[in-house]
């Protein structure tokens, strides 16, 4: 008899943990989708917004300047926040490690080793300052340049949490909600594949659960992580196709609820 209601109430609790699992999911919904964009390329305003608009789908847009044309994009970049599409803060200047193996194309000037803690914060609640005068928000998320994070083995975002709502990073990998860590959020490095392989993705995560963001550079070129405009196009329209069972949606709006959900487990 013991034994039975030790089991009743581990299968209790499993299904508990299964539920709260679930919760973090809109309803109906087999998992989630992030679109985001890094650097303001230029073929993300002729492409990639026309693109996103014509479906009604949303996407996250890193912007920096380090290619210094960012003055000359910003009506663009307010239209698309007045249309939902989120502005996140990916530095000003785009500061890599450049004493890591293969970051030759890291210029001396912003090599992030050779930064102060002082001098990346600064630069980072400036770029906050730039994109409130773009789109008026003061909630965001931020994206680590080369997927670097620290300065000195320390984390230069530790004492910044608190302008951020979350951080994506370049690490691969599908993650259920709840384990999300909302300041080095995984992704999916998008670079030469297919539609088909882009997609194929998106099925892995309809079938685990869970979050999967995308990051695009280049799309129909600009940039030496590339996707096609084909293939970049068939992922949008399975996305669509499928919006009745995925959650897509920004960054902000998605760490927002996972933030959130996430408190609640806890308690």
């Amino acid at each position: 008899m013991n034994k039975l209601i030790t089991l009743s109430v581990l299968l209790i609790l499993v299904a508990f943990a299964v539920q709260a699992q679930s919760n973090l999911l809109r309803e109906g919904k087999k998992c989630t989708v992030v679109l985001t964009y890094d650097d303001g390329l230029k073929v993300h305003l002729t492409y990639v917004l026309p693109a996103l608009d014509s479906l009604g789908l949303k996407a996250t847009f890193y912007l920096s300047d380090y290619f210094g044309g960012l003055q000359a994009q910003i009506p663009t970049w307010r239209a698309a926040a007045a249309k939902g599409h989120e502005l996140g803060n990916h530095t000003i200047h785009h500061p890599c490690d450049g004493s890591l193996p293969g970051r030759a194309f890291v210029k001396p000037d912003y090599d992030l080793s050779k930064y102060t803690a002082a001098r990346i914060t600064d630069e980072i609640q400036s770029m906050n300052t730039l994109l409130y005068a773009i789109d008026g928000k003061t909630r965001r998320t931020f994206a680590y340049p080369c997927g670097d994070t620290k300065i000195n083995g320390m984390e230069y975002l530790a004492s910044l949490r608190k302008e951020f709502v979350g951080a994506r990073g370049v690490s691969a990998g599908l993650q259920p909600l709840a384990k999300v860590n909302l300041y080095n959020i995984n992704c999916f490095v998008a670079n030469g594949q297919t539609g088909k392989e882009l997609i194929e993705q998106v099925k892995q995560a309809e079938a685990q659960g869970g979050l999967l963001v995308f990051l695009f550079h280049g799309v129909g070129g600009e940039h030496s992580l590339n996707v096609s405009l084909p293939a970049h196009r068939q992922l949008l329209r399975y996305l669509k196709q499928h919006e009745k069972t995925i959650w897509i949606a920004p960054v902000l709006e998605v760490a927002t609820v996972v933030e959130q959900q996430q408190k609640r487990l806890k308690e």
